[in-house]
């Protein structure tokens, strides 16, 4: 998902042409990808020269990137050191996972949008990915269907606040993944985030949106259990 240079998402209250808004977004999500898929992990410090340098951007467009991903709980900024990548921890994301679980729920309840060709197409594929996914697990392609799984459940509402907020706290939560794959079972993970797609599309297809927030709250519940499991062994 993008979201608007002018709206709530990153360059709040900044105009910019249509072609330098599409680059800041694509800066925003290019560096946040890389953080979730821990290209730059927990602790990596990042250089703003270098990002300009790579990005073709001055170093004001790049700060504000910077700064709304500090926001986002991504960054954070060490005096005399720079810009640093958050850690995160299993026992601090609780609470945020429960927000999450009630949030989800809220998917298919409030501005869901009607299924058309558009939506089942992208669920279709991913159920496909899902297929070749589980038959051949690895880290990184799981980290990225996940994060595509969840960007493909916020075309489902129409509802801008839900769809920003539910976009925070996963991206929070979604490194955790990979920061685990030592301790968790990567094909079974792997298997159940496959099922899981299969279970949304069946409930897209019959056009039951509220089943896909049940569907969704209800794999987000226990895929933290699972988690608190393999780190407890």
């Amino acid at each position: 998902m993008t979201q608007g240079a002018s709206g709530d998402g990153p360059g709040r209250g900044e105009t910019y042409s249509g072609a330098a808004r599409e680059r800041f977004e694509r800066l925003y999500e290019t560096l946040r990808n890389r953080i979730c898929l821990l290209d730059y992990p927990p602790g990596h410090r990042l250089s703003e020269e270098a990002l300009a340098t790579e990005f073709g951007v001055s170093r004001t467009p790049l700060r504000r990137v910077l700064g709304w991903l500090e926001a986002q709980g991504l960054l954070r900024s060490v005096q005399g050191v720079g810009t640093i990548v958050t850690d995160v921890e299993i026992d601090a994301l609780s609470q945020i996972y429960q927000l999450r679980m009630e949030l989800a729920e809220l998917i298919g309840r409030l501005g869901p949008r009607e299924p058309d060709e558009t939506m089942l197409t992208l669920f279709r594929n991913l159920r496909d990915r899902g297929q070749q996914l589980a038959e051949s697990p690895d880290a990184r392609a799981f980290a990225q269907f996940n994060i595509d799984v969840f960007q493909a459940l916020m075309q489902v509402s129409n509802n801008k606040p839900l769809r920003e907020t539910s976009e925070r706290l996963f991206y929070l939560t979604s490194r955790i993944w990979l920061q685990s794959v030592p301790q968790i079972d990567l094909g079974q993970e792997a298997t159940i985030l496959a099922r899981e797609v299969e279970e949304l599309l069946t409930a897209i297809e019959i056009g039951d949106l509220a089943a896909v927030g049940l569907i969704r709250r209800a794999h987000i519940s226990m895929s933290f259990i699972r988690l608190i499991r393999y780190r407890d062994g």
